[in-house]
């Protein structure tokens, strides 16, 4: 329970944060998430793993380090923690959270949803459940500026989401029909981000057990 409530409360905490750093924030925003991303993977990275985010706790699951009914359980309090930090935000922004593709190119969207998605994966996989550095001081430095890149370099093309939890939950508390329509990109994409993520990594450790 320790670590559902751990999920919950950080990816409640890191999607209220996107919401007002996108009203607020300006140029900034995407430091400042990536700032609050780093501050949740520091506060509960050694209570639940820090994942806050239902891709990475997909490649955890592949990987071997967390049961199904954990997986489900982590996903879950994900879900429920972004949809309520989405829902609420707009109380202090005074605008509907939205994540949507700036662009029309839906395959440029998906693309970057995919890719920076499959980055994000793989830095936790190395840096946050790779034996050869466990107990490092940087894991949650290296995972927040993974996101500080994607949202910079693709956010203002795919919505920059890169994480299932933050689409659908931003989706889910607007029940707007354009934000509806586009929502699969943010499952489709994080998703066959975290499964490459998962290859790559027992790629570059082809003597560790599945």
């Amino acid at each position: 329970m320790k670590s559902y409530i751990t999920e919950f409360v950080g990816t409640f905490l890191f999607v209220f944060s996107i919401a007002l750093a996108v009203a607020h924030a300006g140029a900034l925003a995407p430091l400042v998430i990536g700032a609050a991303l780093m501050s949740m993977v520091y506060m509960g990275g050694h209570i639940s793993g820090g994942h806050y985010n239902p891709a990475v706790t997909l490649a955890v699951y592949l990987r071997g380090k967390l049961g199904l009914t954990t997986a489900l359980g982590y996903a879950g309090s994900q879900f429920a923690g972004a949809t309520l930090a989405a829902a609420l935000a707009p109380i202090v922004t005074h605008q509907a959270f939205l994540v949507a593709p700036g662009t029309s190119d839906l395959t440029s969207a998906l693309m970057v949803e995919t890719l920076f998605t499959f980055a994000l994966v793989l830095v936790v996989l190395d840096v946050a459940t790779d034996d050869a550095v466990a107990k490092n001081s940087f894991y949650g430095l290296a995972i927040g500026f993974t996101i500080v890149v994607a949202a910079f370099a693709g956010g203002s093309v795919s919505g920059g989401a890169f994480n299932p939890a933050v689409g659908l939950g931003a989706a889910a508390a607007a029940l707007d029909s354009a934000v509806l329509g586009h929502a699969w990109l943010y499952l489709v994409g994080p998703v066959c981000g975290a499964l490459l993520a998962t290859l790559v990594y027992h790629l570059q450790h082809p003597n560790e057990a599945v």
